[in-house]
């Protein structure tokens, strides 16, 4: 397919994913992946990845997310829809499928640089000033209490056990979001993570001083 013929199939993919994606206030709207598509993007440069399959991947990859659609295969469906060349599907398929944190103790490596580009831009996007905003979004849609004293974090070993976490807000933090540093996996990810893991350290201290007292 040349290149006119992909530009048509991201946009009518952006153009979907926009639609369906509008009115979401789990923190998984149309802005977080508008954000991690450009994300993704940028780190596609300093790959060189594929940027057609990453682009893809990056809209497509809240479309079958556990957490929003259980039992959803709405992602192959699309690509189909556009007849998109089998081994393109399968590649963005790859991606989109194990793109997800699944518990602290499960390994979710990804083995293509165009999938590793794609999970490293989605959880930049998790982490830092937007991604503090996004967990209290999600606990709230979920009707999660943001913190009890009594309720100490868990490492989940299997995804099984993740997925049937209750726990509050703040648990999350230590459950999810301040390993993702360390799980980057390029170079220019890491970077970029190392800050926005600063600021959810200092949001934390800030967060625990006040529930002290102390500020």
């Amino acid at each position: 397919m040349n290149s006119h013929g992909k530009a048509q199939i991201i946009k009518q993919t952006e153009d979907f994913i926009q639609q369906r994606f509008a009115g979401d206030g789990s923190g998984h709207d149309w802005w977080h992946i508008h954000r991690v598509r450009n994300l993704a993007l940028e780190l596609a440069k300093r790959e060189q990845a594929d940027a057609f399959i990453v682009e893809m991947a990056a809209l497509l990859h809240d479309l079958d997310d556990w957490k929003l659609n259980p039992d959803s295969n709405q992602v192959e469906k699309w690509l189909r829809k556009l007849s998109v060349a089998e081994n393109e599907a399968n590649h963005i398929l790859d991606i989109t499928r194990n793109v997800s944190f699944k518990g602290a103790g499960v390994p979710t490596p990804m083995s293509t640089i165009e999938g590793k580009v794609v999970q490293d831009a989605d959880r930049l996007d998790a982490i830092g000033a937007i991604g503090i905003a996004r967990t209290f979004a999600f606990g709230g849609s979920r009707d999660r209490l943001i913190y009890h004293p009594d309720a100490t974090p868990e490492m989940h070993q299997s995804f099984e056990s993740y997925q049937q976490n209750q726990s509050h807000t703040i648990n999350h933090f230590y459950e999810k979001l301040l390993l993702l540093k360390d799980r980057m996996q390029t170079r220019a990810g890491y970077e970029m993570a190392l800050h926005r893991h600063t600021v959810m350290e200092n949001f934390l201290d800030e967060f625990f001083n006040e529930w002290d007292g102390k500020n």
